[in-house]
């Protein structure tokens, strides 16, 4: 018998305790400069979303609706990357690249916490910029901190609810015969082709949760925008216009990166897959976007350059 199954009582079947991710390449040269790379990737997606979330404690001016969710983003972030990365490290470093069925089952579950969040946290700043724009005057009695708060721990909650829904799927399947995953982690798709098991249910709820989530969080940040839109274009001054623009334009290219990579991921047409695509694709979204979320509200918002000018020339002026 293979080393990481054991035998099912009562049958001719061998249960697969452990899995062996394919990783990206086999290449040993290339597995090498791609180790350096996501190295490099990792420390500086850590470093900054850590950075962000600590310049927005220690900046006073930081201390608005706005920015709590660019932190909660930075945080989300941090731990989204943390899921996938250093097990994606691993296995451009050793020739055999097994991850054990629990682990598996783990990073999964969180990782789908995560994305999932990811999309409702989106869905929150995009009504938090809508209220900003098209209701200044009542932007700070309407986004309390009390409603920053809910709106973000409901955010986590439909990420565990998506994450349960579709572990536990995971978990009443049998997984036998191959234990290879052709990812570089343990997603969904690649693990329901292991199953011995009928995934006609599985495949069904991942369809209607992530359309539904998927749907629902864009048709939240469209209409916001809509709204903001029309505010902007009521506004007489270029200046004033740019100004409204300005304090969206972030927030809108993290959504246009984010959602545009999974929408094409998920919802292009079956005929399109290609595993080397979607292991590129989930590269960009698993491991990219949480080094750029950081990169684009410090380079594309002019607070956040001031207060990092500020906290840095105070840094440097005191030795």
């Amino acid at each position: 018998m293979k080393k990481g199954m054991k035998p099912i009582p009562g049958t001719n079947y061998t249960l697969v305790t452990n899995f062996i991710l394919f990783g990206l390449t086999e290449h040993l040269e290339m597995r090498q400069l791609l180790f350096a790379t996501f190295l490099i990737i990792y420390i500086a997606t850590l470093l900054g979303n850590l950075g962000m979330i600590l310049l927005i404690w220690i900046v006073p001016q930081l201390h608005i609706p706005m920015y709590f969710f660019i932190s909660s983003l930075s945080f989300l972030d941090a731990c989204y990357s943390t899921t996938i990365t250093p097990i994606m490290l691993v296995t451009f470093l050793v020739e055999k690249k097994t991850i054990s069925y629990a682990s598996c089952m783990t990073q999964y579950c969180f990782f789908a916490i995560f994305a999932t969040t990811e999309f409702f946290l989106l869905a929150a700043m995009a009504y938090d910029r809508y209220v900003a724009i098209c209701q200044p005057l009542l932007y700070t009695s309407l986004m309390t901190k009390r409603l920053c708060t809910g709106l973000i721990a409901g955010s986590y909650l439909w990420g565990v609810v998506n994450s349960m829904i579709h572990t536990c799927g995971l978990l009443r399947l049998s997984f036998c015969g191959s234990r290879s995953i052709n990812h570089f982690f343990c997603d969904v798709t690649p693990l329901l082709k292991l199953a011995c098991n009928d995934v006609s249910m599985n495949e069904m709820l991942i369809f209607i949760f992530g359309s539904l989530f998927e749907m629902s969080t864009l048709l939240i940040i469209i209409a916001s925008y809509i709204f903001i839109i029309a505010a902007v274009l009521r506004i007489h001054s270029t200046e004033g216009r740019h100004k409204a623009f300005s304090t969206c334009s972030s927030h809108f290219t993290a959504v246009a990166i984010y959602h545009g990579t999974i929408l094409f991921m998920y919802f292009r047409p079956t005929s399109s897959y290609s595993l080397d695509t979607d292991k590129t694709a989930s590269v960009f979204y698993t491991v990219i976007i949480p080094l750029l979320n950081p990169l684009i509200y410090s380079l594309r918002n002019k607070d956040v350059k001031y207060a990092m000018k500020k906290v840095f020339g105070r840094e440097l002026g005191s030795q």
